[in-house]
């Protein structure tokens, strides 16, 4: 039989207290205690809403690849689309039309060409009315002057223009170029026309003042792409073949 030992019995009792002590402060939960369990569903859904939600606002959102590059946004620009059906692609008169977009960012084919067949019918009638103000505001001082002129011989004379614009058949660019910062752009128009010239005791001396003539002119119109004036002024004409 084995003896008695107090020391033995007096360290298991200081252990079991010291169990006791650690049990009473850890093993018991508090208001603000959560299971492990929880801890680690919160952690994990605090980095799937990290990855997945929305961005915080004081988050800076760098560009992306292609962002800011500005090497493509030619092939985004309708105008080119533009440019390639007015002209064929690597031809000069396209060639010229990008260089007129590149020289003035404004400009615009599709409304250039609307823009340029409503000039045309508007010089063609003001030309015949002998409407010099009109005129003044649409055409580069060299060829008012020389439409000026006529006009003038013909009042002086006591001629008269009888004139009714149909319509224009065709208006298709010739040629087009960016010289010394200034946009050059000629264009064949092919117009039906009723005109006829009148004397002075309204009989008819040229033309024919009831049969529809067509008619084909060669205009150039220009414009300063320095200048804050969208407009192009007719700067050469001459007729069709």
């Amino acid at each position: 039989m084995q003896s008695f030992d107090p020391f033995t019995v007096a360290i298991l009792v200081a252990a079991i207290v010291v169990l006791l002590k650690l049990r009473s402060v850890l093993g018991q939960k508090t208001g603000h205690q959560e299971d492990m369990s929880d801890l680690f569903d919160r952690e994990k859904e605090k980095r799937k809403t990290r990855q997945d939600g929305p961005p915080a606002d004081n988050v800076v959102k760098l560009p992306t690849r292609g962002q800011n590059d500005n090497s493509n946004s030619d092939e985004k620009d309708p105008r080119l689309a533009q440019i390639d059906k007015l002209a064929k692609p690597r031809t000069k008169i396209n060639k010229g039309l990008k260089d007129i977009l590149a020289a003035d960012p404004a400009f615009n084919p599709k409304e250039f060409m609307a823009g340029a067949d409503m000039a045309y019918e508007m010089i063609v009638d003001a030309f015949a009315q002998g409407d010099t103000k009109s005129l003044r505001n649409l055409l580069s001082p060299e060829v008012f002057e020389g439409f000026d002129s006529v006009i003038k011989d013909r009042e002086s004379r006591g001629e008269t223009v009888k004139s009714t614009f149909i319509g224009i058949d065709e208006s298709e660019i010739q040629a087009a170029e960016v010289k010394d910062h200034e946009a050059h752009i000629t264009i064949k128009f092919v117009s039906q026309i009723v005109s006829a010239t009148l004397d002075k005791e309204g009989v008819v001396i040229e033309g024919d003042d009831k049969d529809i003539a067509r008619v084909k002119d060669v205009w150039t119109f220009a414009r300063d792409t320095r200048n804050n004036d969208p407009n192009w002024n007719l700067v050469a004409t001459e007729a069709g073949a």
